[in-house]
């Protein structure tokens, strides 16, 4: 299994980014990929994604540790896929989101396609910064309209 971390730092309070994050029906707006979403309960969640030039649904379970900001998600359906989102305030306007995406590379390659190896390793990265930041630019906006 291999592991991603990176983090970004949201001009928003960690309520607002925490709302965002629950919100399935917005995960198309930032996840690459995820044509559409919704909620199934208070603890899954249903995506239909574009793999590889495939379409694919995909089952996620969410597990929250709100007195930690911390939300688990792993699929339950489709490829094996787990990660974590954990917010940090860093004062009253400013969060950190903390991201940690664990996935087998022979998973990816056959789900998603693409590159092997070190190229796989940094088309995956380049793809979670671009998320973080679509991530980062909804929050704020929301963080505006309010």
């Amino acid at each position: 299994m291999s592991t991603l971390e990176e983090h970004i730092d949201i001009g928003a309070p960690l309520e607002t980014a925490w709302d965002c994050l629950h919100r399935a029906e917005i995960y198309p707006r930032f996840l690459k990929g995820v044509r559409d979403a919704r909620s199934e309960g208070e603890r899954r969640a249903h995506l239909d994604v574009d793999a590889g030039g495939r379409a694919q649904e995909f089952e996620v379970e969410i597990v929250d540790r709100e007195m930690e900001n911390v939300m688990t998600w792993q699929t339950t359906s489709g490829p094996d896929l787990a990660g974590t989102f954990s917010l940090l305030p860093i004062d009253r306007e400013h969060t950190r989101l903390q991201a940690r995406f664990e996935y087998d590379p022979g998973t990816i390659k056959e789900t998603f396609g693409g590159p092997q190896g070190f190229a796989q390793a940094v088309a995956i990265e380049r793809g979670v910064r671009s998320d973080l930041q679509q991530f980062k630019e909804l929050v704020e906006a929301q963080g505006k309209a309010k």
